[in-house]
């Protein structure tokens, strides 16, 4: 990476992954049984949902998108990236957006986790379990959730992702009561079985059909083997700041600040302050609903809802930066809401960059999401020695 630059041409970067939204196949999408998933384009599809201002920057000009009406001369940098990792989840592709490509899976257990395995976490916590399955968290709540009620018994289950979440009701077992619980299950879960992320559930509801999963999910996740851009910022003595599922998905590493959102919404909003107020020269937000609520719940209309309300929030984005300042949107992975299953699906994830200093023009096919992190170091003078090959050049004078 060149550090040839006499001075930075951006101030501060702003970062929003829109979790789980996808652009099309990736290369490798038929060794993870994904041939044919298009989250964006089969959303599009089923709902044709109102996105003027992401077409305004050339979504619908990035391969795999379908047309959207873009503006003849769009007002961004357009392209599309493809994840390395070897794997198709939250944690990984949010590391490799920041340079750390993970070159091995983590543990799966789509048939449960080991009965020894669950009895030492069942002594540990002094409670007995239920469920120890691959599920959809909403179903498996709805299904178990009475019997968790009576016995006080908390929801064990895990998904297509490598993950052991814990789910309970707040009035049966109190959130931090789950959070220690989901605390002892991370040290127990190292080494054979050391899963990429613990998930506490909470939940709340008088009894099936009114049950609902609350905004008070906490991650516990595998910290970083190696340093991130985040780190390698922190180093440098630049600031970064995180919002959303961020610090969970880093387990805090390289955030100089942080804060948790309840929706996108406030992502969004806590974005917006985040660049006015000058949080951190680095400013990474997770909008998780797209992927939460919609995409592992196979709603494509719920989805093209949630991408509408995005797109309306995106002019007070816009307006929130400085002359020097650069907004980057992308993805994380698809979770394509018509294709069959519930979970994510291995997808290239679309690249838009815009700000008054930022040159429009197609930045085409990256061939990792590491581009992004070589990029945001370039700019800041910050060396790396990792993957990816920087476009700052592509969207600078």
């Amino acid at each position: 990476m060149s550090l040839a630059r006499r001075g930075r041409s951006f101030d501060r970067i702003a970062v929003v992954v829109l979790d789980s939204v996808g652009c099309g196949e990736a290369p490798d999408a038929e060794a993870f049984g994904d041939t044919g998933s298009n989250t964006l384009a089969h959303v599009i599809e089923a709902a044709d949902p109102h996105l003027p201002n992401l077409a305004g920057l050339g979504l619908g000009r990035i391969e795999g998108v379908p047309a959207l009406g873009a503006d003849s001369a769009p007002r961004g940098a357009y392209g599309r990236m493809v994840e390395r990792s070897a794997a198709k989840d939250t944690m990984t592709g949010h590391w490799e957006l920041m340079g750390l490509i993970s070159n091995s899976d983590f543990p799966t257990y789509p048939n449960g986790f080991p009965e020894d395995l669950i009895h030492e976490f069942e002594t540990a916590i002094g409670r007995p379990t239920l469920g120890n399955r691959a599920a959809s968290g909403t179903e498996i709540i709805e299904e178990l959730g009475p019997e968790h009620m009576t016995t006080g018994a908390p929801i064990v289950y895990t998904s297509g992702d490598s993950v052991f979440q814990v789910a309970a009701h707040e009035d049966v077992i109190p959130v931090r009561e789950l959070y220690e619980i989901c605390e002892t299950a991370r040290s127990m879960l190292a080494g054979e079985h050391g899963v990429g992320r613990v998930i506490a559930r909470p939940f709340i509801g008088a009894g099936p059909g009114s049950f609902q999963r609350t905004s008070r999910r906490h991650d516990y996740a595998m910290s970083p083997p190696e340093p991130t851009a985040l780190d390698k910022m922190v180093t440098a003595g630049l600031s970064t700041y995180g919002i959303g599922k961020i610090h969970d998905i880093f387990a805090g590493q390289g955030l100089t600040g942080w804060q948790r959102t309840a929706g996108n919404a406030e992502g969004v909003e806590t974005t917006c302050s985040a660049i006015r107020e000058g949080w951190g020269e680095l400013i990474l937000t997770n909008l998780v609903e797209f992927d939460s609520l919609y995409g592992h719940r196979n709603d494509p209309h719920g989805y093209a809802a949630a991408l509408e309300e995005f797109d309306r929030s995106l002019p007070g984005l816009l307006a929130a930066l400085g002359s020097r300042d650069c907004l980057m949107i992308t993805a994380d992975h698809g979770c394509d809401p018509t294709f069959p299953g519930t979970d994510h699906t291995r997808e290239c994830v679309p690249l838009l960059v815009a700000g008054e200093g930022v040159r429009p023009g197609a930045l085409g096919t990256r061939a990792s999401f590491a581009d992004l992190a070589v990029t945001i170091l370039e700019n800041f003078a910050v060396e790396s020695s990792g993957p990816g090959v920087a476009f700052l050049d592509e969207i600078t004078d």
